[in-house]
């Protein structure tokens, strides 16, 4: 293939639902500034969304949003489904960008998110069977950290765990391993930013993995700084199956950036930020789940398989 017809197929991998912004301010049962950044999972016939909502103090916190086809037709819990513990101060200043995974072992959805501490942001983990009830499990490691999620199933009997720490200033994404959910070490450095290109200022993960039969497709959000701000695009890279560690292929370009004015014009202009992924293997689609422009949530849709093979046939690492 090309390296235009890399490109090109690159950038008409996914499609925007033609009815986006499918959650807004607007649509909140109760007073909000903005909604955005949504894990996404599948739960029974449903998709849930656990959408960060930001309140007119400039805190955020997470609830839930229910819909039975993935667009349309949502149902949003009447108040906050988790928000900071004020007696924490872990959680002083708010949660923020959740990921969903279900955890087998445990038979649980595990929940990382982003934690404002008096220190700054950390990550922490919650564990839930149903959404309206959660075991609080604290932060996983020091400031500053965030764009978390953990694998679904261990590996050599080691949790693993993505995550985006800021080191030496660098922003970078890593890896890291655990026993049991809260001693971790092992500190690998994953995915680098690429100075000169578009994800040249940093990185940080988007959604949860997807697993597939080629490796575990890790969507990323870059960032490039333009003399008019910063640009949040979209970005792939696929990792091993068995040693998640190590990285076997990355895209060299965007697969979604910002385009239509929801995207580009909110509290924060240009971001696509995807953070949740819902996959339907029965007719090979995948929905993800974004941010637009710090304000609303988006979804965009694409064929799994195109996006495996585009994968597939980018550069080996």
């Amino acid at each position: 293939m090309t390296k235009f017809l890399q490109q090109e197929k690159a950038h008409e991998l996914f499609k925007r639902y033609q009815g986006n912004p499918i959650l807004t301010q607007e649509d909140w049962p109760y007073p909000t500034n903005a909604v955005f950044n949504p894990a996404a999972v599948k739960l029974n016939t449903e998709t849930l969304l656990l959408v960060r909502v930001e309140d007119m103090r400039g805190f955020s916190h997470l609830t839930v949003a229910r819909s039975p086809d993935g667009f349309t037709n949502w149902e949003i819990d009447s108040g906050p489904t988790l928000e900071a513990d004020q007696n924490s101060r872990e959680e002083k200043f708010g949660l923020e960008d959740p990921r969903i995974i279900w955890l087998e072992e445990q038979k649980q959805f595990a929940i990382t998110y982003v934690s404002f501490s008096e220190g700054g942001p950390v990550v922490s983990l919650a564990i839930t069977k149903n959404f309206s009830t959660f075991a609080r499990l604290g932060a996983l490691l020091p400031p500053e950290d965030k764009d978390a999620c953990l694998f679904p199933r261990r590996f050599r009997g080691r949790f693993a765990l993505i995550h985006r720490p800021i080191v030496r200033g660098e922003a970078h994404m890593w890896i890291s391993f655990s026993p049991d959910l809260k001693h971790w070490g092992d500190h690998r450095l994953l995915i680098r930013s690429r100075t000169g290109y578009w994800d040249g200022h940093r990185v940080g993960l988007a959604c949860q993995p997807i697993e597939t039969k080629e490796g575990w497709m890790v969507f990323y959000h870059g960032v490039r700084m333009t003399a008019s701000g910063s640009i949040y695009r979209l970005g792939l890279v696929l990792l091993d199956l068995e040693e998640p560690w190590r990285v076997l292929r990355r895209g060299m370009e965007w697969l979604l950036g910002p385009r239509a004015n929801y995207e580009r014009v909110g509290d924060v202009g240009d971001v696509v930020f995807p953070s949740g992924a819902v996959v339907h293997k029965e007719t090979d689609q995948l929905h993800l789940y974004y941010g637009a422009a710090d304000c609303v949530v988006a979804v965009a849709t694409a064929n799994l398989s195109e996006v495996l093979d585009y994968i597939m046939s980018s550069p080996e690492v």
